[in-house]
């Protein structure tokens, strides 16, 4: 059973995504439905990282309410700066987080952080995975960025993933 549905969970995700964009239950449309939730999972394999053990499920909440309100400040900031300043008034570039986590689960996560949130972008990951480049839209204070990265989600990631 492992071997065809080595990841239930995406097999189930993918087969109602796709009757879902096909809006349809017809035959056809559940069989290749069911063809797909089978073959894509047993194609990526290898591209998924090991089952991550969650360890502190209340300080995920807390990192999930942090991150949503980090969203819409960011999202609000970004539209702000777009709007009401010049191009060469903003203090765009790189910034180098120095990373104490190595969690493959938790450097997952914050990429989707860093990824998601407006303003922000995942640059590079060093190969022993000490420093983290982030690309910036707008910053003013590089220190205080470190810092908040490392308080607010290094942290927190570190005591959920237990690295």
């Amino acid at each position: 059973m492992k071997r065809w549905f080595p990841a239930p969970a995406l097999s189930f995700v993918l087969f109602v995504v796709w009757i879902l964009l096909n809006q349809s239950v017809a035959a056809g449309t559940l069989l290749l439905g069911l063809i797909l939730a089978v073959v894509v999972p047993v194609l990526t394999r290898s591209l998924r990282p090991a089952n991550a053990v969650v360890r502190r499920p209340l300080v995920m909440l807390r990192l999930g309410a942090h991150v949503i309100y980090d969203l819409l400040i960011s999202a609000r900031d970004v539209a702000r700066l777009l709007l009401t300043h010049r191009t060469e008034d903003i203090a765009s570039h790189f910034v180098t987080v120095p990373l104490d986590m190595r969690d493959p689960s938790g450097l997952a996560v914050l990429a989707m952080i860093f990824c998601l949130t407006p303003g922000t972008a995942w640059a590079e990951l060093s190969r022993d995975r000490s420093q983290l480049r982030v690309h910036m839209f707008d910053l003013r204070d590089d220190q205080a960025f470190i810092n908040m990265v490392k308080s607010r989600y290094e942290r927190p990631l570190m005591e959920i993933f237990g690295s």
